[in-house]
Parts: structure tokens; sequence; C-alpha cells
């Protein structure tokens, strides 16, 4: 008698299979399911067990392996949807943990912002605010004078972080502090001239809206940290390398009818290259007199080389694409930054970064716009001077609006540096009765430029183009109603107009073109435009991948020798490292 451990290998029953299936399959049934093979009639008590089988209605059990099966199944979709009901919760919850406020400080926003292409990629224009808020235990005890608790914040750090539309290449561009301007009339109010950082009394918006009115740039979204967030963001990157070429001690001791006080950041480095982290590296952002020539400049060019090297960081360690560090930046984030609406959750913080992180660090380039020195306001000593804003600026400020790249490296296809009449509107422009067009043209730039340029529009069939003598200035822009937009792109493919200078703008009944003193002569706008890497050479610019071995100048009566003086840290310092 044959056994059934010797007719069916134990090995099968672990397998989970079922005996009376193997069976048949041993004995030449369907492999696949397990059916007998047919036989002949009175095949003896055999076939009378088949019959009785087939008619009995009874069905088999299912096998082990089939039950196993369906029971690790269900404890597989469980797993799933339970860890994806839990991400789902724990997002939520980190979402709710980001505070926003406005992007715009309400009202229509400034006339002069340009619109941007339709279609495709677009450029990404975010304006980075670090705020000297000390309204919370954390910040006061991270430094600065305690006066100011309470009081009206100042926006210490304005960055505008551009990323083109082809994400081949990015710009950092910083505007120092002290910048004279007129700002946008935030909230309604009349605001006269003022330094900008004075702007963040105002709201986060009013800086957003100000930046848009000086540049022409149309601003998607602002991102703002106090000291505390610079702190704990630093700390999740793991460190940042800078370097100096002095000794640096960023503290003084001042008297004064209020007795003595500490002035500076606190900032204490030998020479030499470090990896700062938490309170150090904000004492390195704040460092303000003990840079090159003690002035606000030198901070920002501290900055920049922070950031290039905190953008090399990240890169070489693929911290992107890890996502246990993205998780730990965006826990560390939702605390630390305030930011628009249209940021306010992880998915659009962590897109915003991977956009970013598709453009390589020798295509990003961080510059300082040029200014004129202008004695402060209430000053007659030409020494005490404030940065104002002059024609380089606008230089840089229309390659940015523009999306022209601001280095010489790789290709471009922005307007500026390869002119097709792709990179206009008219691309996708319905046809539009030319002589129905009815537009205004006004001058502000070279004496008979209107006169001539209404000429030109009506030799192209514009026929009800007419010249609007009104007194204007600025630089050229086409404004239109929103229904007109249509007849707007037939100009500006008429004119080869970038989307940069049109503009949809409800107090308008027709279109109005201005031309600015921009475009002095000709009839093609993007000759007037700025080639690829042309960035005045009043600009100081740096490259997040050469500028690795770059290391600060400090500014002598900062320096020191011998043994490193003792300054006084708040709780949580960490010193540096030295590799």
């Amino acid at each position: 008698m044959t056994k059934l451990s010797d007719e069916i290998p134990p090995q099968e029953f672990d397998r989970g299979f079922d005996a009376s299936a193997e069976r048949a399959r041993r004995r030449g049934g369907d492999t696949l399911t397990g059916a007998l093979p047919p036989t002949a009639e009175g095949d003896g008590r055999a076939a009378t067990r088949r019959k009785g089988a087939a008619g009995s209605g009874h069905r088999k059990r299912p096998g082990r392996r089939r039950r196993v099966l369906t029971w690790t199944a269900v404890a597989v979709s469980s797993t799933v949807l339970l860890s994806a009901a839990g991400l789902y919760v724990y997002v939520k919850v980190l979402d709710s943990n980001i505070h926003a406020e406005p992007l715009h400080s309400g009202g229509p926003g400034p006339k002069t912002v340009a619109e941007k292409s339709a279609g495709g990629n677009l450029p990404i224009n975010v304006l980075i605010i670090g705020s000297d808020s000390r309204d919370n235990s954390d910040d006061v005890s991270l430094g600065g004078s305690t006066s100011s608790v309470g009081g009206p914040p100042h926006a210490d750090v304005e960055m505008l972080v551009h990323i083109s539309a082809d994400r081949s290449n990015a710009s950092i561009t910083s505007m120092p502090r002290d910048t004279w301007v007129q700002p946008y009339d935030c909230q309604g109010r009349q605001l006269g001239h003022r330094k900008i950082t004075e702007t963040l009394a105002y709201g986060p918006s009013c800086v957003v809206d100000t930046w848009e009115s000086l540049t022409h740039i149309q601003i998607d979204h602002f991102v703002m940290l106090d000291f505390s967030g610079v702190v704990k963001m630093a700390d999740a990157v793991g460190g940042v390398q800078v370097c100096t070429k002095e000794n640096v001690a960023d503290y003084k001791i001042s008297y004064d009818t209020d007795g003595e006080h500490e002035v500076g950041s606190d900032l204490v480095l030998p020479a030499g290259r470090h990896t700062i982290f938490g309170v150090q590296a904000l004492e390195w952002l704040r460092t303000r007199h003990a840079w090159e020539d003690g002035t606000d400049i030198g901070r920002t060019h501290a900055q920049h080389l922070y950031l290039n090297s905190m953008i090399r960081t990240m890169k070489s360690a693929n911290t992107l694409l890890d996502l246990g560090k993205v998780n730990a930046l965006a826990q560390t984030a939702t605390s630390a930054l305030t930011v628009d609406p249209g940021l306010k959750s992880i998915e659009a913080m962590t897109s915003l970064a991977l956009e970013f992180n598709k453009v390589p660090a020798s295509r990003v380039t961080t510059v300082t716009i040029p200014f004129d020195h202008m004695t402060a306001p209430g000053q007659s000593d030409p020494n005490n001077w404030d940065p104002a804003l002059n024609a380089d600026s606008d230089k840089v400020f229309s390659m940015i609006a523009n999306d022209i790249p601001l280095d010489k490296g790789g290709s471009s296809t922005a307007p500026g540096a390869s002119p097709t009449p792709s990179a206009t509107p008219s691309g996708t422009a319905p046809a539009v009765d030319k002589a129905s067009v009815r537009i205004s043209v006004q001058n502000a730039g070279a004496e008979g430029r209107g006169q001539q340029m209404t000429e030109h529009l009506v030799a192209a069939g514009f026929s009800a183009a007419a010249r609007d003598t009104t007194d204007v200035t600025g630089t050229t822009q086409l404004s239109y109603p929103a229904a007109d937009q249509a007849q707007a792109q037939a100009v500006a493919a008429a004119l080869d107009l970038t989307p940069s200078v049109l503009k949809a703008d409800p107090s308008v009944r027709h279109l109005v073109l201005r031309v600015g003193s921009d475009w002095p002569s000709g009839f093609d706008f993007r000759d007037t435009l700025p080639k690829q890497g042309a960035v005045p050479t009043s600009a100081v610019t740096q490259n997040a991948q050469n500028d690795s071995g770059q290391c600060m100048d400090v500014y002598k009566p900062y320096q020191w020798s011998g043994t490193p003086p003792q300054v006084p840290q708040p709780a949580g310092y960490r010193p540096y490292t030295t590799p």
C-alpha cells in the first residue's frame, strides 16, 4: 500500500498545495486545474466514485495555499490602506502647522507688474524675506537689540529667487536692506520714501508689492523666516561650510546714556574653512559690520556664499531624493516658515524644491544689485549713505523679468538670448481684425517716439492707432482690458514685445501702449533686451559651483589674533567643526 507521504513529498505540504490536485497532476490530469483525465465508462469502483463525486453537489475545500494567499492579500491591502491613511493624516497635520499670510497687500496689484507667457513651463519667482522680529522668547534669546521687542519687524534679508522656465538656470538677487525706495501704497496707505527694510512693518505682502512695483517682475510666492527659523533650517540641512580669510569677531560693547550695550551678531570664527550649525549659522547671516568694508553690502556677499555652499551640500547628498531627509526638512519648515497661501502645504513646498533641484549648481548665479551711493536723508556727510537703484539695477531686473540667464553657461531660449517669434504670445493668438483694434500710443522716452510708433502701427494695419500726448514716465508697457487679450497679443506679435511688458489692467478701456525710455529707437522690442550673461560690471555676482573656494574678507576692526575673544552665547549653541 502506497503511503500518502510517498505519493506527495512533505515539501509540497509546506508549500500549501491541495493534495488531491497534486495527485491528479501526477496521474496525467490538467496541471492547471487539477481535473482528472477522462476515462472509459464502467471503470470499476474508481469510476463509480468519480460519478458520485461529480453529482454530489459538494465543493472541494480550498487548499491551504489558496487560503494563505487570500489572507496575505487581505493583510497587505489593509496595511497599505492604513499606511496611506496614516500618511495622509500626518501630512495634513504638518500642513496645519504652516503659517500663511496674503501674497499681496489688498486691492489691485501694481499696474507695472509684468505678466508671464502662457503655455508650457513658466518661470518661478520667490521672494525670500528674513525678519528681525523679536516677538517671542526664542528670537529674543538669539540676539539683537531688546529695545525692538514688540516693535515693527524689519526685513534684514530680501532675496528674489528666479527659476527659469526651462529649468536650466536660476538666480538669487539681493537688495540691500537700506536701499532707499518709494514703497507701494500697501493696504491703501500713502507710504513715503524710506528704506526697503521698513516695508515689512506692513506685512510681507507689502514687501512683495514693493518689489513688484520697483522691478516689474511678477512674484509668485514668498517665504519668510525669523531668527529661530534660520536656526532650525540650518540644523535640518546638517550644517553649512563657510570660510573667512582672517579671524573674525563681530562683537563690540558700546555705551550711551542708557548704559552698556552689546553690538554685533556675536559671530566668532578663526580664519579658514569651517562647518557652522544652528545659532552660529544665524550669526554668520546677521553679521553686518565685520565683512569687507563694514557695510551691509558685504553681508549680502556673505549670505550668498552661505546659500551657495548649502546648495552644493544638498545636491551632493541628494537631499531632495532622500525621503528621510525630505521628511526632516518638511517637519522643520512647517514650524519655521511663514509663506503665502500658494505654498501652504508640504506638497507645494516639496514641488517648489524639486523644481529648483533641476537646476545644476553651475547654473545658479547670486547677485547683489548695482546701486548708487546716496547721501542719507537728513545727513550732510556723504560717507553716511544709503544704496539707491539706478539704470544698472533696472538692467538686472529686466533680465530676470524676461527670463534671460544672468550667466553665460549653457544655452537659452530666453527672448533676449535667442529672439524667435515663438517666444511671444503670438504663437497661439487667434486671428484679429487689426483695423478694429483701438490703440493709444504714449511716449515716455525719446522725443518723437510716440509719433514714430503710431505711424508704424498704422502701416502694419492697425489703422485705429492714435497718438496720446499724456505726460507719462516709465518703461515700455502694453496695457489692455482682460477681454481684449487677443488684440494685445496681435500688437505684441507686430512689435515683438515680450510677455513681460503685457499687462491686463482693469483701469483701461482699450489698448494703451507706453513707449518707454528703454526703447529709444527701432520697432523690434527684443533688440532692446540684454543678452544672456550681460550683467552690468557694477553688479557683484557669484556662482554656486565656482565659489566653493571663496572666503570672506574681514573688516580690520573686527579681526583678532591669539586667543579667541570670549563672547556669551545663547542656549543650544553648537560650535563649528573644522574639516
